[in-house]
Order: C-alpha cells, then sequence, then structure tokens
C-alpha cells in the first residue's frame, strides 16, 4: 500500500503535500514521539497501541498487552 516515497510535486495543494506527508509518516512507522518511543522500549511493552482520531483530535487510546508471543522466562514489566 505505501509507496516509494516519491516527493509530491511543487505544484500540487498544500493539503496534498501534508497528506503525503501524513502517508510517508505512517509507512515508515513514524507514528508515535521519540519520548514515546524510548517509554515503551524502557519497560519492554510487547502488544498493540490503538488511536483513534475524528477530524484532526484523537478521541480515544488504549493498549492491549500479550498482542505478541514473549518468552515466560522475561517479565512484562522489569
Amino acid at each position: 500500500m505505501c509507496d516509494s516515497g516519491h516527493a509530491p510535486f511543487p505544484e500540487e495543494p498544500a493539503a496534498s503535500r501534508e497528506f503525503m506527508e501524513f502517508r510517508r509518516k505512517v509507512c515508515q512507522s513514524e507514528m508515535l514521539s521519540a519520548a514515546m518511543e524510548r517509554l515503551l522500549r524502557a519497560i519492554g511493552f510487547s502488544g498493540r497501541l490503538s488511536i483513534v482520531v475524528q477530524n484532526g483530535r484523537v478521541l480515544k487510546s488504549g493498549y492491549e498487552e500479550g498482542y505478541f508471543c514473549r518468552r515466560r522466562d522475561r517479565p512484562l514489566l522489569s
């Protein structure tokens, strides 16, 4: 679904450029801030994060632990 990352043409409207940037970030897994990624790494989180957005605002978010298999000898939280 994600394309090769071609840059939008200069004559494209700003909304189109913004949508292309949105798609690029989704395709390259740049959805979280660096601070959130550090926090997830620090706690060793393995699971699924979900975010529901309407009109550019986050309506709700959540997480599901244990979505991915993990080794039995490694606790979820240290």
